[in-house]
């Protein structure tokens, strides 16, 4: 077998997309961490559900962004370029949302558990991500 026939074995190929994503999903939510006011996994130990459905929306935003860039692109540098060009876009939809709502502060509202700032923050990130993802690939 040759060296070109193990990378493009679909297990070999299934592998690296998934350590791929999830090496940029763990530094997605560092990005995250620094971005918002609060300590994302503290709240979530703490029981904050409008941390988590935030959290969350953002986790899938993120998964379903590269879930679009792997099947688009051909090669794992352009799937991870794409990726994280939607990636960047999601956290401007984030910076945007906190910027529509001047009556209230998103972040502060979140860190109060304020479920429904929450819920809509999880509904953005995940609706958003079809949009961008669409428009990756």
């Amino acid at each position: 077998m040759t060296n070109n026939g193990f990378w493009s074995n679909p297990l070999v190929e299934t592998a690296g997309y998934f350590s791929t994503v999830v090496l940029c999903l763990v530094v997605a939510m560092v990005i995250f961490e620094i971005v918002t006011k609060y300590r994302n996994w503290q709240e979530i130990k703490k029981g904050n559900l409008a941390v988590a459905f935030a959290t969350g929306g953002k986790i899938f935003g993120v998964a379903n962004i590269f879930r679009y860039s792997i099947e688009a692109h051909n090669t794992l540098p352009q799937m991870i370029g794409w990726g994280l060009y939607g990636f960047t876009l999601l956290i401007f939809a984030y910076v945007l949302f906190e910027f529509l709502t001047p009556m209230f502060h998103v972040d502060d509202e979140i860190e109060k558990d304020n479920r429904s700032v929450g819920f809509i923050s999880m509904v953005i990130s995940v609706g958003l991500s079809f949009v961008i993802g669409a428009s990756i690939s």
